[in-house]
């Protein structure tokens, strides 16, 4: 995923054509499938890495869970730490999804109000391992046969964006204007919560995200539309990191994608 920010504003609407009926012939079982379990595996233990490789992060997620509803100040203050390192430690929190983001006011109500933080569940291990359901699966799959590729491809990147969207306002509600550098390396943060097992590379004037996993495994090998997913979900994160509307979301293009036998997944904005 490459980030020019030259072009946030005027670059054209960009869209790739999905690659269907290319059968790949992967079954459930052997190598492949443990291979793709072993990509999951190791997305998620990336994603718990990154959010509780710091010890002070540790700490201060341990804090929330006992103190839900203190803010960036309280943290600070009872870690001795600078209000900005403390947020810092509660956005990447918040950014794996194991930190949720409310903004409230204290007292009479009066004045700005405070952003405060709450720990998501009892447990961020919980989620190490993806598991899927067959069934849905299965349902799925006859769901975007029905459909046809156009329209599945159109409903997979609404969905996808929508849900960027909601995560990026759980992020950091009512703060959206994030530059598009910043914006993509929470990205790439995010979607390694998510499973794609994704890095942010800044390449001169542009930064990079690629995620080396697909957490759909197979069924994205047989249904590429499926690509669409993720590429929706950067476009709805961009759009709420960086506080953009409808109409000037950032066009976002899968230029490589695992499901098409690239060694990676990437979209270029």
């Amino acid at each position: 995923m490459h980030a020019d920010p030259s072009s946030a504003t005027s670059a054209p609407d960009r869209r790739v054509e999905p690659v269907v009926g290319e059968e790949t012939g992967r079954s459930g079982s052997g190598p492949e499938s443990a291979d793709t379990s072993d990509r999951h595996f190791s997305a998620a233990v990336t994603a718990v890495t990154a959010a509780f490789g710091d010890p002070t992060r540790r700490e201060i997620y341990l804090f929330i869970r006992s103190n839900p509803g203190a803010t960036a100040s309280e943290v600070a203050a009872r870690f001795s730490l600078h209000p900005n390192v403390a947020r810092h430690h509660l956005e990447r929190l918040a950014t794996g999804g194991y930190v949720e983001v409310t903004m409230e006011r204290t007292g009479s109500g009066a004045g700005r109000p405070s952003k405060r933080f709450r720990a998501r569940g009892d447990d961020p291990t919980l989620d190490l391992l993806t598991r899927r359901d067959d069934l849905l699966v299965l349902l799925l799959q006859e769901a975007l046969h029905l459909l046809g590729p156009g329209a599945a491809e159109a409903m997979a990147e609404r969905v996808g964006e929508e849900y960027g969207r909601t995560l990026a306002v759980q992020m950091s509600p009512g703060d959206s204007q994030r530059s598009l550098r910043t914006a993509m390396h929470a990205i790439a943060d995010t979607l390694t919560a998510h499973g794609f097992a994704a890095h942010a590379e800044d390449q001169g004037a542009t930064t990079a995200v690629v995620a080396d996993n697909c957490p759909f495994g197979a069924a994205a090998s047989e249904y590429p539309v499926l690509c669409a997913v993720d590429r929706g979900m950067v476009k709805g994160l961009l759009a709420g990191l960086c506080g953009a509307d409808d109409e000037s979301t950032v066009p976002v293009v899968l230029s490589s994608s695992r499901a098409r036998g690239d060694d990676a997944c990437a979209a270029v904005v």
